[in-house]
């Protein structure tokens, strides 16, 4: 298989990546046949992943937006993926051309993607780093040259706690990650759930068991296990609910909607 400029050294580029698939669910060009054939796997099960990763970015958007609108300039984006069409910095510096956001992987091909699309932009970086290892984010030089942790933040976790097994202690991660952010921050959160999938258990769970395969195991929590994450941080309104109904920016008609944007949930909380 030929390795293309943008697929760094040292990476099996004959193993499926969790990021690669999800840049493929979205049409974008940075992904091999082997991402696209486990990609295409999981859909026989799910064939509306796309839909759901569409409304996944529709609501971050939507809430970086309301983050800048609640004063808030800095993001802290864990688990951010290689960088599409209208990611976090984009959106929070067409609002706030002043925002800085720091990203977040620890994925090689996307941080070295990463690094290749920020080039340039002095309010946006990209650190190789793990959400299993708060501490290591939190004192990163390369994030905390950028962020002011003494001031509010706007913490991003978008579709990455759900690759995060029990066995991680993913609540004390992000438990950690909560006290060291200002009062004032704010955390924006979606999770994977069978809850609201238009499938039964049984077939979604054919999904979950192409990610287990790839030895990155998708862990589907309840409403009830995903609200625990939002520990310590006040719910702003509506709460934790489906992608499409947080603050739409026009109202839902759900009988026009794909049923598959209303998988799982989104939420955030504010620290007080």
């Amino acid at each position: 298989m030929e390795r293309p400029a943008w697929a760094p050294q040292g990476i099996d580029i004959s193993v499926p990546s969790v990021s690669r698939m999800y840049d493929f669910y979205l049409g974008g060009s940075h992904n091999f046949e082997v991402d696209r054939e486990a990609a295409r796997k999981a859909m026989e099960f799910m064939p509306g992943l796309p839909k759901i990763m569409q409304a996944n970015r529709a609501f971050m958007r939507r809430a970086v937006r309301y983050a800048v609108s609640q004063g808030i300039s800095q993001f802290l984006d864990i688990g951010s993926g290689i960088p599409t069409f209208g990611n976090v910095h984009e959106v929070a510096q067409a609002a706030d051309p002043e925002a800085r956001v720091a990203y977040v992987d620890h994925d090689p091909v996307a941080v070295a993607h990463s690094r290749a699309v920020l080039e340039g932009n002095d309010r946006a970086v990209i650190a190789a780093a793990d959400l299993r290892h708060p501490q290591e984010i939190v004192k990163n030089p390369e994030i905390t040259g950028l962020l002011d942790l003494d001031r509010p933040v706007a913490l991003l976790l978008v579709a990455v706690l759900h690759f995060i097994e029990d066995a991680d202690h993913p609540q004390s991660a992000v438990a950690e990650l909560r006290e060291a952010l200002a009062p004032g921050s704010i955390v924006v959160m979606t999770h994977a759930s069978y809850e609201g999938v238009p499938l039964p258990r049984e077939e979604a769970g054919g999904t979950v068991e192409v990610y287990k395969k790839i030895r990155n195991p998708l862990v589907m929590r309840s409403r009830a296990e995903i609200a625990g994450f939002f520990e310590g941080y006040e719910m702003i309104e509506p709460g934790l609910v489906s992608m499409p109904h947080w603050r739409p920016d026009a109202p839902v008609v759900t009988e026009q909607e794909d049923p598959f944007a209303f998988s799982g949930f989104a939420g955030v909380g504010r620290k007080a």
